[in-house]
Order: C-alpha cells, then sequence, then structure tokens
C-alpha cells in the first residue's frame, strides 16, 4: 500500500517513468529474479533473500541498502470468539495461518517466535500455511482460522481484525526490509532514481504512516 501512494507522487513527478509492481512472497520473488525475469529493483521483506542475490552478484552491494525494518504481530478476526489475547492463548485455537516459512520471510520469522515461546510443538498440527501475508490476512478476517501471524502494516490495513499481541524482537531474526537495483537491469539509471527516491524523507514519512520503522 505504501508503494502504490509513493507511485502516484513518482509518476507525477516523472512523466517518462512506469512503475510496475509484481508482490509476493520475498522466496518466490528471488526464485523469479535468479532465473533471469527481468526485474529492474527487489523490494526484499527478508535480508537473507536479498543476501543470496548480493551473494550471486545478481545484485551489486553497493547498489543495496536497508531501508525498512517491522514488527510481526498476532491478529485475530474482530469477533475473536476462542478469545486469544496473547501467543500462549494459542492453545485455544483450531487452527492458526502462517505463511509457508521457506518461501515467506513473515512464516520464517512467525516460526522462530513460536519456537523461542517452546509453543511450537503443541500449535504445529493446527497451523494452515498460506502463500503470503495477506492470505494469512484474509483467513483471519474470514474466519477460517482463529488467529494469524503477520507483519504488524499488514495487520493496520485491516478492519476485520485485531491485533492481540506484539513478538518481543529477541524471539525472531530482525526484521528488515533491505531494497535493491539489479545489476542487470535494462532501465538501470531509472531504477537507480527510483531506489534513491525510496531512501528520501518524503518517501520515509509514507512508509511510517502504514507502520513501518527506519532500519536504521
Amino acid at each position: 500500500d505504501a508503494l502504490v501512494e509513493l507511485q502516484k507522487t513518482y509518476e507525477k513527478e516523472h512523466t517518462d517513468v512506469k512503475l510496475q509492481f509484481n508482490f509476493g512472497g520475498s522466496g518466490a520473488l528471488q526464485q523469479q529474479i535468479a532465473q533471469g525475469a527481468p526485474v529492474d529493483l527487489f523490494f526484499s521483506a527478508a535480508e537473507d533473500k536479498f543476501d543470496a542475490l548480493v551473494d550471486s552478484k545478481v545484485i551489486a552491494k553497493e547498489n543495496g541498502v536497508d531501508l525498512l525494518s517491522n514488527e510481526l504481530v498476532l491478529v485475530v478476526p474482530k469477533n475473536n470468539e476462542k478469545n486469544i489475547n496473547s501467543f500462549n492463548d494459542l492453545n485455544k485455537a483450531s487452527k492458526i495461518a502462517l505463511g509457508t516459512p521457506e518461501a515467506v520471510p513473515a512464516g520464517q520469522y512467525g516460526l522462530e517466535t513460536l519456537k523461542a515461546m517452546k509453543l511450537w510443538n503443541k500449535l504445529e498440527s493446527k497451523v494452515v500455511y498460506a502463500k503470503d501475508v495477506r492470505q494469512v490476512l484474509t483467513y483471519a478476517e474470514t474466519g477460517n482460522v482463529d488467529a494469524g501471524i503477520v507483519y504488524k502494516t499488514d495487520a493496520l490495513t485491516s478492519d476485520k481484525t485485531k491485533i492481540v499481541a506484539t513478538a518481543k524482537n529477541d524471539t525472531h531474526t530482525p526484521i528488515i526490509y533491505p531494497v535493491g537495483v539489479i545489476k542487470e537491469s535494462k532501465h538501470f539509471k531509472e531504477a537507480e532514481a527510483f531506489y534513491d527516491f525510496l531512501q528520501t524523507d518524503e518517501s520515509m514519512k509514507v512508509f511510517e504512516k502504514y507502520g513501518f520503522k527506519g532500519a536504521k
């Protein structure tokens, strides 16, 4: 949502540039880029997915930056029939939605949190896996699950769910969003200009409005 808002501002100021976004789980996007998808810029919700592309020289280290950070929260449907008010209450749930940990960083962070809180073994059989954070949110909104683990920024977009708990920072890897220009981009100069724009105070204000924080 933040990027869609920034797109309007940017395209108004740069009439010769059209921004096209492909939103998906960071793991899936990393795979597409590694396989040569015609991408100019990668904005990842996980450092490891981004670093893999730096290591394989798809992104030059100097053309990447850790831009944003986020928090991990537990959401429940608005009516919260199972009365879940904390991570420890998850034993009351029949179904819990989580992004597939291999492909969805939020799922990986959620898994780390549940393991750190010694809850995973009891809850694993209740987990319903989703292809990305928005799908986790949808499952919670429609009441198909009793709870879901998502980023705070995604939770803030929904008026059909409520946040009942925030994962402590020491229960998971820091949630950092790096962004970088693809070395072989056919629009390198334009991509670099947008990359610079994303780091401006103007852009950061928009990101903060949607619940992100600066990574620094």
